[in-house]
Parts: C-alpha cells; structure tokens; sequence
C-alpha cells in the first residue's frame, strides 16, 4: 500500500498525517504506541474502494502534543485538518485508546461524520493511578523512556518473534494460555513484530490515560451517527465494559463480538469476519453497494 505522509501546520502547532488509497474518505483515530503509520486493518479498506486518512494524534510521531490539553481543542484541530484537505464529511474508527478521540469528534461533529465505528476501543475512564498497568505505563511509557523501550521490544522480536510473541499475548486476551494457543496463527507472530517495530508512545499514551478520564455520558448519548462496535469476547486489555456501555448509551448503536483470541482484531482466525462486518456497515452507510 502506498502512503503519503504530509504534515499540515497551523497556530504553532504541527498535525502529521497519513493518506492510503483513494476513494471515499474514513478518518481513524488510531490506537495507543501508534501513529499515522498504522497498519491493522487497513488492507482490506483500501481493496474495498475507501481512501484512509490518518493523524497521529496529540503527542504521537510528529504531531505537537500541545493540541492534547483537552479531547475537545485535540478534536478541533482534527476538524481543522479536515477543511484543509476539503473533505466535507468521513466515516470515523476509533481504535483502542483513540475511542475517547472518536466519541469526543462525533459528539462534536455530527455534520462531519457518516458513520462511527469503534474497534476495541475505551469508551470510558480507562485506567486509574490504582491500576497496575497505570503504575507501570507512567514509567517505561514516559517520554525520556519509552523510545528506549520500543527499541528493546523490537529487536528482541526480531531475534525471537515466537518467545516475544506467546510472553505478551496474554496480556491482550483474557483466555487461559492453553486455550489463546489453539486460536492464534504463524501469520499472527509475524503482525506482532512488525507491531513492535513500528510502535512509540512519545508523550501520547500519558496524553491518552488522562484523557480518557475526559469522556462523559454525555458524549455518548450526543452522538446520533450509525455507529458499529467492533469488539473480541476475549480482550484482555479494555474490557467488555467498554463495549457494552457504548451500545448502551450511544442511540444507533450495533455491537458485533468476535470470538477472536484478544485485543487485536485484525489478526487470527477471526479477523475476517472483523473486516466482512466492518466493510458491510460501511457500505450500508455511503453511496457504495455491498
């Protein structure tokens, strides 16, 4: 896939962005550790027709982490980026930790969204400073860390994709290791070290946990876009709770679960059925057939 990587600066701020395929326009708001080079995903969007343009958001890659002081200034620049490139309206995904991103723009922007849909994705206050993973994130994740981190990870994938592989799994699953063994494939370990070697975390991650203290109820019930959550039964790092109180509160809301092995669902066994239903719900809601 060919992808262009602009940078559009505005106000003293930079927003760096990437573009893949050409077609009707989906904006992602991509997941924690990632930037506007993503992957997951992305693939069967391009073969089916949609153009893909994604912004790093607040703090990731080269974007200026000072339009994270709040989800709403981070959703206006995003907005600002948008009539810069003069698209009057995109289908939005959210990934993982960009759910607060998505449900804030939609909320605010109903003009601007065909559609929402949120994969694996925080739809409420994510971790607290009582929770292990906040502990630990806030120091290998910081900024003078993490690059360091990122480096280790990748070149011990590299060297030992299987071991690095089956040692961090299960912190994206909720499966007993017996059973996340039977569901993830030789193809899985390859995406997971390539995973590893494009991810950072910059200021963005700290940037992510503090905001997603920031979405409300409101939020969600504001947003009158069709909206699909994507989601696996067996995520282990943002739990069902997430799903289960967007379609709650979100009114046009359809929640499709996936017996995937974890967190990932754009890889294993069922990652088929993730791209089948997104594609189709897309389609439902533009000018394409299915």
């Amino acid at each position: 896939m060919e992808r262009i990587i602009r940078k559009y600066s505005t106000g003293g701020v930079t927003i760096e962005y990437s573009i893949i395929g050409k077609g009707e326009p989906i904006f992602v708001f991509h997941g924690g550790h990632s930037n506007c080079h993503e992957e997951f995903g992305y693939k069967p969007l391009v073969e089916n027709g949609y153009s893909i343009i994604t912004p790093s958001r607040a703090g990731y890659g080269r974007t200026s982490k000072e339009i994270g002081e709040s989800l709403t200034k981070a959703c206006e620049y995003y907005l600002e980026l948008l009539e810069h490139l003069q698209i009057e309206q995109v289908h939005v995904i959210a990934i993982s930790a960009g759910g607060p991103t998505g449900l804030r723009f939609a909320a605010l922007f109903p003009e601007k969204v065909k559609s929402l849909t949120l994969e694996s994705a925080v739809s409420k206050e994510w971790l607290t400073n009582k929770d292990l993973e906040y502990k630990a994130a806030h120091i290998i994740f910081r900024p003078s860390i993490e690059g360091v981190t990122w480096r280790m990870l990748s070149f011990f994938s590299h060297l030992f994709p299987k071991a690095i592989f089956k040692m961090m799994a299960p912190q994206f699953s909720s499966l007993a290791k017996k059973d996340l063994k039977l569901k993830f494939e030789d193809s899985d370990v390859v995406e997971f070290k390539k995973m590893n070697s494009r991810q950072r975390s910059g200021h963005g991650f700290l940037i992510d946990i503090k905001q997603s203290k920031d979405i409300t109820e409101q939020d969600l019930k504001s947003i009158i876009s069709p909206t699909l959550v994507l989601h696996s039964k067996n995520d282990g790092f943002i739990s069902l709770d997430h799903p289960y109180n967007a379609v709650e509160k979100i009114t046009h809301a359809e929640l499709f679960l996936l017996d995937s092995w974890g967190h990932l669902i754009w890889i294993g066994q069922s990652s088929e059925k993730n791209d089948e239903k997104l594609i189709s719900f897309l389609k439902s809601q533009s000018n394409l057939k299915v």
